[in-house]
């Protein structure tokens, strides 16, 4: 596996790997592929950088990174569906982590994400928080 940093000119595959997931996480962001394709570009044109994970040069996965948090905040990973249970999300990360130069990142996973939930146990993440949204009905 390899890893390469994503330009703007990423920001389509980025976006269709985005939407995979906001489906996988099972989160309730309902923004279409052009207003999703404008956001990333956002985040690529401040203080956010992505990733490739490259497997034989197809890629596997991503990731989205803020810069400028202290600690780094990971807000998007993914690994492609046809890439799960062969290992390649821990290498992954663990390839990130050695990128960005740091032993030490944030992030939140949704709470009826299970599987996202068990995969970042599994990497070492320890719960710090509960994030809670009031909407009246």
């Amino acid at each position: 596996m390899q890893i390469r940093k994503c330009t703007l000119s990423d920001a389509d595959k980025l976006t269709e790997l985005n939407i995979q997931l906001i489906e996988d996480e099972q989160s309730d962001n309902r923004m279409t592929f052009p207003e999703l394709k404008e956001r990333m570009i956002g985040f690529l044109n401040t203080d956010y950088n992505a990733y490739f994970f490259l497997v034989d040069e197809n890629i596997a996965g991503y990731a989205l990174v803020n810069m400028t948090a202290n600690p780094l905040y990971l807000r998007q990973f993914l690994i492609d569906r046809e890439y799960r249970g062969k290992h390649c999300g821990k290498e992954a990360f663990n390839m990130l982590l050695s990128q960005l130069g740091t032993d030490e990142i944030d992030l939140e996973v949704l709470s009826r994400n299970d599987r996202g939930i068990k995969f970042w146990g599994n990497c070492g993440f320890k719960e710090r928080s509960r994030y809670m949204r009031y909407t009246k009905e």
